[in-house]
């Protein structure tokens, strides 16, 4: 006999919690399908961890770049230290809260491998090999997210590399580590595992954090360089050997580094593989392409819309709070429809996720850290938007003196020309994600360039800078 529900939800990260609870609080009846840990990839194995790992370098520069505290600083980061502190924030990767909380909120839970099995079906394969099958009334939302992708380079997947799962689980500093991929994952581990003690050397093929500002790239791989680590830039990893605790990693410009582990950090790939996807006239282990609604291009959804994919699965935009935002647009679209109420699903509604478009915020937590949203100059003007630009030095910002005795910093701020407003911002700088949020504000909102002016700063603080941005612009 099958478990019938409103809305099967296959993926418990915060993703599908998202999914389940929005639907959930709107009346609907939802089941939940797990094949590891309750919390998913970002509470274990990606965000969290990596952070975690990455906070004590932070806060221990910090402390060195002002006189006072300076002088207390007397040794390096504890690597058994961080490595509790990491675990703690994991909860020892125990997942026993989150099942409390999807107790508390009335969501079901099964767990096991889940695989479509026709529309609104769902068949789960327990670690026993009993199998549970789950029909939907309303819909069934993919929330699998994406697993680490390791290129074809001769000998690399035999060397048995680390992937972001190992970096951000490991229990000892291997003494040399190369990392191939200049990506945030790349970027950030090399700042974590340098701040820990390891010899890093970072291999990209081009420019670290190629899909930003230029300035971002570039102030990172000189802080990682100042910091010890070899940045190998417009470089590339033809083969790898592993001879017993070893790895021998050559580059193509025939040179060669040694280390005990290699990172592989060279992007990712959706985990649709034995979904099922066929069932219903997809390919499984392709992304799932959607509309804004989240519901899945799929020739079933044509008459019955049924199908949905939220978070890293459907590409839109691979990071843990737009997939969430995509979950909260997901979960109330499903249940209206489900309910007959026609919602409205033009831009900038509750149920449409519009801002994965042209308006992503993104922290990159290197040291300094990069904090960006919306389109890059570049970017913009490769689609064919006409803009204006102003550039500042962070640095010169009366409250950086005050916050950091050695500033470094940079920011950017791009303007649709013919609306005049902000379409894009970027700031590179010490501790610079907590700014991020007033800057998405002004792109979402589509705040005119003439009403910021009246967003005053408050002296002395780091977000003096949008004053000195727009009197770089001179335009208002």
């Amino acid at each position: 006999m099958a478990e019938t529900y409103d809305l099967i939800v296959i993926g418990a990260g915060p993703v599908g919690e998202n999914v389940a609870d929005y639907a959930n609080k709107e009346g609907l009846s939802t089941v939940i399908v797990e094949s590891e840990l309750v919390g998913g990839e970002c509470s274990y194995w990606a965000c969290m961890p990596s952070k975690a790992l990455l906070r004590p370098g932070a806060a221990l520069r910090g402390a060195r770049h002002v006189a006072g505290a300076e002088q207390a600083v007397t040794g390096g980061v504890d690597p058994a230290a961080v490595f509790a502190r990491r675990d703690a924030t994991v909860s020892n990767y125990d997942d026993g809260g989150q099942v409390a909380w999807l107790d508390s909120a009335g969501i079901a839970l099964v767990r096991g491998t889940a695989r479509i099995d026709g529309p609104k079906r769902v068949v789960v394969t327990a670690l026993d090999g009993s199998e549970t099958v789950l029909e939907a009334r309303a819909a069934v939302a993919v929330a699998t997210g994406s697993s680490a992708l390791i290129p074809p380079i001769d000998g690399l997947a035999e060397a048995k590399p680390w992937t972001s799962r190992e970096a951000t689980s490991a229990t000892e500093v291997p003494p040399r580590l190369v990392i191939l991929g200049g990506g945030v994952v790349g970027a950030e581990m090399a700042t974590a595992y340098t701040s820990l003690g390891s010899k890093v050397t970072l291999v990209v093929r081009g420019g670290l954090l190629g899909g930003m500002e230029p300035f971002a790239g570039e102030l990172v791989a000189k802080s990682l360089t100042d910091a010890g680590a070899d940045v190998r830039l417009n470089a590339s990893i033809t083969k790898v050997v592993r001879e017993g605790a070893v790895v021998t990693a050559t580059l193509d410009d025939g040179s060669s580094v040694e280390a005990e582990e290699i990172l592989v950090a060279t992007g990712r790939a959706p985990r649709t593989e034995g979904l099922g996807l066929a069932s219903v006239g997809l390919q499984d282990g392709d992304w799932l392409s959607t509309d804004d609604t989240l519901l899945v291009d799929a020739p079933t959804n044509a008459d019955d819309p049924w199908l949905y994919a939220a978070g890293d699965v459907n590409r839109r935009a691979l990071l843990t709070h737009e997939g969430k935002y995509q979950a909260r647009a997901a979960g109330r679209v499903i249940a209206a429809r489900f309910k007959d109420e026609a919602p409205d699903t033009g831009r900038w509604t509750r149920f449409t996720a519009t801002a994965d478009h042209a308006a992503v915020p993104q922290v990159t937590f290197t040291d300094p850290e990069v904090a960006s949203v919306g389109l890059t100059e570049d970017a913009a003007r490769k689609a064919g938007t006409k803009v204006r630009v102003a550039e500042y030095d962070m640095a010169a910002v009366a409250g950086a003196s005050v916050y950091d005795d050695a500033y470094v910093g940079r920011a950017k701020l791009v303007i649709d020309d013919e609306r005049d407003v902000p379409i894009g911002a970027t700031f590179a700088g010490y501790d610079v994600g907590e700014m991020l949020h007033a800057a998405t504000i002004a792109v979402v909102g589509e705040v005119p360039i003439q009403r910021l002016w009246h967003a005053v700063p408050a002296y002395p603080t780091l977000s003096e800078v949008w004053l000195r941005l727009l009197e770089t612009d001179g335009r208002a």
